[in-house]
């Protein structure tokens, strides 16, 4: 890994940690907002649950592009693709 793309990677797991600690701090207000206004969790769009669960559905799609599917994995997977199409040569 040159310093361009691990520069480019300490970016971008920057930006989630930032966003993830912002769900947090959010999820944390509200949660505790409901509970004490309710004395319960009540799941609905007015309250914020819904933005709620989009925003933690696009952390989790962000978290597998980070961690799951990075340039790594791309380049094993590359690697393997080209090992089956590459053919031997018979002298």
């Amino acid at each position: 890994m040159n310093y361009d793309n691990a520069y480019e990677r300490v970016t971008q797991l920057k930006k989630f940690y930032k966003s993830l600690l912002w769900f947090g701090i959010v999820a944390g207000i509200i949660f505790f907002n409901d509970v004490f206004e309710n004395g319960k969790f009540d799941f609905s769009l007015f309250d914020g649950s819904v933005i709620l669960l989009i925003w933690g559905i696009i952390l989790t799609v962000k978290a597998v592009k980070l961690f799951l599917l990075d340039d790594e994995w791309e380049r094993d997977l590359m690697e393997k693709e080209l090992k089956k199409n590459k053919k031997s040569i018979h002298f």
